[in-house]
């Protein structure tokens, strides 16, 4: 294996990523997630016979099944946090080490409820031809707000004056399109206020700074294995 490898797919997914990653990151000594959300499954397959086990990852990188490796999600990624939760106690139940080898940028921009409840709204209004049969996971339209430069991103957890200032902003920009456009509720502020906390406690141990991470990584050689979505 070369010293830096990038796998991504060219379709439309199901191209077989996950087998590839998997064969590669024998070699590999980390795994890098940078794009995509948790939309992307990568279905491992692990031991022989009676033996085998499956897993199917959508955020924590494929290397994670390796326990040698370090696995990096950077800030490409839009990261349901929520949804993170889920997938590390699913791989902690079969006995793998999660926390302390996955490590992920300050600099991810958050998937909300606003940006789920934007997505699976706006396919439900479009006429039954022009559906684009998203997956409702709210990856498009958290990936609007970065390009737009109003995303909550992983570092704005770390201060909640800023944070909750931000959410303002932001769910009264999204809620004015939920109520008056799409003609669904808004996203109650305390609700999501509430979850964001829970989820900021959680997240916290996990953050790196990936970009410097990887930058050392690579000028001491280590084979590093980046991981496409779609």
């Amino acid at each position: 294996m070369q010293k830096n490898v990038v796998v991504i797919g060219t379709q439309w997914g199901d191209e077989g990523k996950g087998k590839i990653v998997d064969w590669l990151t024998d070699q590999a000594e980390a795994v890098v997630r940078f794009q995509g959300g948790h939309n992307a499954g990568h279905t491992l397959v692990i031991g022989q016979g009676n033996n085998q086990k499956e897993f199917k990852l959508n955020l924590v990188p494929s290397g994670i099944i390796r326990e040698t490796i370090q696995c990096f999600i950077g800030n490409g990624v839009v990261l349901d946090i929520n949804h993170l939760q889920k997938e590390i106690a699913m791989l902690e139940q079969d006995g793998i080490s999660v926390r302390e080898r996955l490590f992920i940028s300050p600099g991810c921009p958050l998937i909300l409820d606003c940006h789920i409840k934007l997505d699976q709204a706006r396919e439900q209004k479009r006429d039954k031809d022009k559906k684009i049969g998203t997956t409702g996971k709210g990856i498009g339209p958290a990936y609007e707000d970065k390009v737009s430069r109003r995303a909550i991103k992983v570092y704005d957890l770390l201060d909640l004056e800023v944070l909750k200032n931000k959410l303002h902003e932001l769910l009264d920009y999204h809620n004015f399109v939920l109520t008056n456009y799409l003609n669904t509720d808004a996203i109650d502020f305390d609700t999501q206020w509430n979850s964001i906390l829970l989820q900021a406690e959680f997240i916290k141990p996990f953050i790196c700074d990936v970009s410097k991470k990887l930058y050392e990584m690579n000028g001491l050689g280590k084979r590093i294995l980046f991981e496409g979505a779609q």
